[in-house]
């Protein structure tokens, strides 16, 4: 490589091997070709991408790939060997694919495509002093994840390898000795906690019109499920992100981390309907059961109620005292006011001004036929919220008073409702009521354990309280449940960012722009991280971009709305642009 072409980063490299290759080829060479292809592209590649990495070199049996943050190498590396363990459940010993793999941090040179440098050869020499399905990891790498993973690394000492003239010291994960877990997942969910993801039903009633029906229906069950303490349930966000496909439910167990998937179907004719779901193990493929239920729509709780329940007995789950007091407790409902209600949900997500407007229109007509609904006040005030947030549909300072006044009814109508409190939290948290926001927050988490949305709320809270930490660890549960969920990797980037952890943060940024490619909020704040860190060029470009992308975007208005407790924070930010010469 000439010096004119040589670029240099820091990036966590992960290299993986096939232990025992050369036996597996000559007891068959043609089938474990055909195999370790099948590894390669169906579990690990997918899992790479999942964790914001790319693989930059596949050589027979070994495979390198990239992060540009130590905690998804980390957490890729894991969840990769969990995988296999699970592919080779039925295998013959003989015959079985096992992985060493290695991740370092370190600095590499980049032509074109591929990689060199101290921080591939590294990854590639400690690999080799992983156990056979476990993971090696350099101190430059569990420096970066101490106490941020639930994973024990054990400290492997300083060890001498090839062709690297300084001793190395290694931390080593094994299957031997790690604790028992529920699910495939980088993040793990709670020990004993079995973990579920429940994909869009499909329509079966002949009329494609009726597709938002069988979407409501899966994201009732959803719901219910998430309430349920003893259950780790992922969020209906990332799991519809399968709708219009027909996925492997094990490649749905390996992409989102659970264990158990819920699959269905629905046919509604009048005000009757058929739900079927059948329930998998992710792991094998297995069915677990499968149920009819032939109902008048008017009951539908009532048979989400029993799915709900058909699930938490076949997984022996307990419910506590309060969650039992809850089951059951909604009784019949309007056909119309059910159909607002879904249709209503699901045009508010389009998040566009015009959607407002008929989501608002559905509540209010939903409201008007059952004015004793809770999901139509909290709805009614994340839509008046919305309008207020994005400045659509004429909105004022009202909107904001107005939303928390439609929380409040919706608390006051159902309590055990955590729409409600989740709604109030963010109107209270605008509203710089930042403890009292925290509280309806964590209100919210003990009604729904398994709600993205409620701890991404809380670490908002204490990010503008100052408790940035704290915000981070939430942010990261949050994704853990919504892996697809792109504000939380902005959320979590802005409190890195307030910490002065510059590469994690501009990692989670970039990560945001890759899904949300339109965000102004998230270009704003790599403009000053840039500014901060003396890249003031990009700094420029961003600012720019910024503006392009919402040229009403305004500095004024955002120190209005960012309700920091310390004004410094907001003044941290503005410093960052003043640094690059961006005048405001």
């Amino acid at each position: 490589m000439s010096n004119e072409r040589i670029q240099r980063r820091l990036a966590a490299i992960l290299a993986a091997d096939v232990v025992g290759y050369s036996r597996l080829m000559e007891w068959d060479e043609a089938s474990t070709l055909t195999e370790l292809k099948l590894r390669w592209s169906d579990m690990v590649e997918p899992l790479v991408a999942r964790h914001q990495g790319r693989v930059f070199k596949t050589i027979g049996d070994a495979i390198l790939a990239e992060f540009g943050s130590a905690i998804g190498a980390v957490e890729c590396a894991i969840e990769v060997q969990q995988a296999m363990a699970a592919a080779n459940a039925d295998v013959p010993a003989e015959r079985r694919i096992v992985l060493r793999i290695g991740v370092h941090l370190g600095d590499v040179m980049v032509e074109g495509s591929d990689l060199y440098g101290d921080g591939v050869n590294v990854a590639t020499r400690i690999e080799g002093l992983a156990d056979p399905g476990g993971v090696v990891i350099s101190d430059g790498i569990h420096e970066h994840m101490r106490g941020r993973l639930g994973i024990d690394f054990v400290d492997g000492g300083n060890r001498e390898v090839k062709n690297i003239e300084r001793a190395l010291h290694i931390w080593t994960w094994s299957p031997k000795t790690a604790a028992p877990a529920d699910a495939v997942g980088g993040l793990q969910p709670p020990l004993g906690k079995p973990s579920i993801a429940v994909l869009p039903f499909d329509n079966m009633s002949g009329d494609p019109e009726q597709g938002y029906f069988a979407d409501g229906i899966a994201e009732d069950i959803i719901t219910d499920l998430s309430r349920v303490s003893g259950l780790f349930v992922i969020a209906r966000n990332s799991s519809f992100a399968y709708k219009g496909q027909a996925p492997d439910v094990r490649k749905v167990s390996r992409e989102l981390g659970v264990r158990y998937v819920l699959e269905g179907s629905v046919r509604r004719a009048a005000n009757r309907i058929r739900i079927n779901a059948q329930m998998i193990d992710g792991t094998t493929g297995g069915h677990l059961w499968a149920e009819r239920y032939d109902r008048d729509l008017e009951d539908i709780f009532a048979v989400q109620d029993e799915v709900t329940r058909t699930i938490v007995s076949a997984l022996e789950v307990k419910l506590t005292a309060g969650e039992e007091a809850r089951r059951g407790k909604h009784g019949k409902v309007d056909p119309e006011v059910y159909d607002l209600i879904v249709r209503a949900r699901q045009t508010a997500l389009q998040f566009r001004p015009e959607a407002s407007v008929e989501a608002r229109k559905m509540l209010e007509r939903a409201l008007a036929i059952d004015p004793g609904l809770a999901l139509g006040y909290s709805g009614l005030a994340m839509v008046t919220f919305a309008d207020y947030a994005n400045q659509w549909n004429g909105a004022t300072e009202d909107n904001l008073t107005k939303a928390r006044e439609l929380a409040h009814q919706a608390i006051e109508t159902d309590d055990t409702e955590p729409q409600g409190h989740i709604a109030l939290a963010i109107c209270l948290s605008w509203m710089r009521r930042l403890d009292e926001a925290e509280l309806e927050a964590e209100r919210a988490i003990a009604l729904d354990p398994n709600s993205a949305q409620a701890f991404s709320v809380l670490g908002s809270v204490r990010d503008f309280q100052g408790q940035h930490e704290d915000a981070v660890a939430l942010f990261t549960r949050a994704h853990r449940l919504d892996p697809q969920f792109d504000m939380s990797l902005h959320l979590m980037g802005r409190a890195l960012l307030a910490l002065g952890r510059f590469d994690e943060a501009e990692i989670a940024f970039k990560r945001r722009l890759a899904l949300a490619p339109r965000t102004d909020m998230t270009r704003f704040y790599l403009a000053c991280l840039y500014g901060l860190t003396g890249r003031h060029d990009e700094a420029r470009a961003y600012w720019q971009e910024t503006q392009q992308v919402n040229p009403n975007f305004s500095v004024e208005r955002l120190g209005q709305i960012l309700p920091y407790r310390n004004p410094s924070q907001l003044g941290r930010l503005v410093e960052g642009l003043r640094n690059a010469g961006i005048a405001i």
